[in-house]
């Protein structure tokens, strides 16, 4: 019985280290962009969650339709989502529960150009990305 519970506590133990690890690559993703966004606007102070919980959940009227991050994501980005328009199944954005959501940065970057332009009908800016992923790095279940 003593194996049991010492061999799931290393399993268990390797999941969140997982979870952490992903969390790591979402914070130093957004502190790529915060760079960026910094060297474009010296102004920028920085990347701010409440401003991409802001931006995930803005609304832009797009074929006469409402819609935001959150109309496939979800209110809570740690949740599965929907395709509006195909009903498929969306992993969560949240790398805390999604431990995939940034570990292919080339992935990341197809993502934010594909939603972006379909959302708000323009690349999305350095700012804009930092702040979104600080925001999904505060997002919990």
């Amino acid at each position: 019985m003593k194996k049991i519970n010492i061999g799931l506590m290393l399993i268990l133990s390797l999941g969140a280290l997982s979870a952490h690890a992903d969390v790591t690559n979402a914070e130093k993703l957004a502190k790529k962009y915060e760079g960026i966004a910094k060297a474009i606007n010296p102004k920028y102070a920085g990347e701010s969650p409440s401003d991409g919980k802001v931006f995930f959940n803005n609304l832009i009227k797009v074929n006469g339709k409402d819609v935001a991050c959150a109309s496939c994501h979800t209110d809570n980005p740690a949740n599965t989502g929907k395709h509006m328009v195909t009903g498929k199944p969306i992993r969560p954005l949240a790398p805390s529960v999604n431990a995939k959501r940034f570990t292919d940065i080339d992935k990341v970057e197809e993502n934010f150009s594909k939603h972006c332009n379909d959302i708000i009908a323009r690349e999305c800016t350095a700012e804009e990305k930092a702040n979104f992923i600080a925001y999904l790095i505060t997002v919990k279940k």
